[in-house]
């Protein structure tokens, strides 16, 4: 008989495992995955010629909905009447909420400062008795046309600005990303100047809150690496939320995730195996399966992964803190003066913004630590930067 069919009737018969792995693979890998993950936008499988347009369109018209809401909803006279508690800060609250927001040139009708500060209002009107946090509204424009959203948010919260002298001299020769960094530092100290909190929350105008903001806030400040850290970044672009990524954290999870779910199936195949498969608890099978759920779980998107972690406040993962981005962040204690006299020592250019300034002094001070929770607390609605360059018809990735 030749050589392969020798090779053939010994390997690929269905009681070899060889063949069962390929067949498992092969039907995982090429048809279960692409029928189910060809519609997650954060999936390898994601089809973007087909579904990234209409999937883009159909997320902003639903953000211009919810502006239009919010913009009526702060426009109507009842509104003021409910929220007017929130023009009086208490002194030293236990945590207190910083918004810093300017005006956009494009994309005005999505009013994404009142859609966040409506969510806002609601989260913590959910919080019972005692109001959860204090709010400041930080309006860094400076140009003579002013913010139009903030100002309608003047007879509802506490609004604080620049002088005009500081202004003038907020202006004076400093490029886009040094300018953002002086709005950031300008709203950090104001905020600690007037309040005096205990921990502070800065998020900026278009980081819309989850529902459980506050629940996993406190569960954080809760925990004792808080006590240590300078900040704890609660957003990260999703799309960068993958395990192939030069954190190694990622890489540890990954692994483990992959070691976990192998080891669960090969040892119910002794009680559960329908398919009749041959595997065992040994090395060769052990490492299959664990690149085998590795990949599945990679290719899939670990942002889908994360949301399962939403069930309670102890599973949301706590890490080093990553390079991008500044939405959203907390800062215990008074870590945040000392955030701001760093940002204030440095200068601010394309390629060094201020998430990279953090992230340079984390790394290069010693005994600095600074983190990152996952899943992400808010969602980042902006479609249009009020900073940067926009394209003419934003899309989500």
């Amino acid at each position: 008989m030749p050589r392969w069919k020798i090779f053939l009737s010994r390997y690929l018969r269905w009681s070899s495992t060889v063949t069962q792995a390929l067949v498992l693979s092969i039907i995982t890998f090429c048809v279960i995955l692409p029928v189910c993950c060809h519609r997650l936008l954060y999936s390898y499988f994601f089809i973007k010629s087909m579904y990234l347009e209409s999937m883009s369109d159909q997320v902003l018209q639903e953000s211009l909905k919810q502006g239009q809401e919010a913009l009526h909803f702060w426009q109507s006279t009842s509104t003021s009447l409910a929220s007017s508690q929130f023009t009086d800060v208490a002194k030293h609250p236990e945590l207190l909420v910083t918004v810093v927001t300017a005006a956009r040139r494009e994309g005005r009708d999505f009013h994404y400062l009142l859609q966040m500060m409506k969510q806002l209002v609601g989260l913590i009107g959910g919080c019972g008795e005692q109001r959860c946090a204090e709010v400041l509204v930080c309006d860094v424009e400076s140009s003579s046309l002013g913010n139009k959203d903030a100002s309608l948010l003047d007879s509802h919260f506490r609004v604080i600005r620049r002088s005009p002298e500081e202004q003038q001299r907020s202006r004076d020769g400093v490029n886009t990303f040094e300018r953002e960094k002086q709005d950031y530092v300008f709203c950090l100290r104001k905020g600690w100047e007037l309040v005096r909190p205990k921990n502070l929350v800065v998020l900026e105008d278009d980081a819309l809150p989850k529902p459980d903001f506050f629940a996993i806030i406190k569960d954080l400040l809760s925990r004792r690496f808080a006590l240590q850290t300078l900040y704890i970044k609660l957003y990260h672009p999703e799309r960068l939320q993958r395990y192939w990524n030069p954190e190694p954290f990622r890489i540890l999870e990954w692994i483990g995730l992959g070691l976990l779910a192998a080891t669960a199936l090969l040892l119910s195949f002794p009680y559960w195996n329908p398919f009749s498969f041959s595997f065992t608890l040994s090395a060769g099978h052990l490492v299959f399966f664990t690149l085998y759920f590795m990949a599945a779980a990679e290719l899939m998107g670990r942002h889908y992964l994360l949301e399962v972690r939403r069930i309670s406040p102890q599973l949301y993962a706590v890490s080093p803190a990553t390079e991008c981005c500044t939405p959203a962040m907390l800062f215990p204690g008074n870590a945040s003066l000392r955030v701001a006299e760093y940002l204030d020592g440095s200068f601010c250019m394309e390629g060094k913004a201020k998430d990279m300034v953090l992230y340079q002094m984390v790394r290069t001070i010693p005994g600095v630590r600074a983190h990152s929770v996952e899943p992400n607390l808010i969602t980042h609605i902006g479609a249009y930067s009020s900073v940067r360059k926009n394209p003419a018809r934003p899309k989500l990735l």
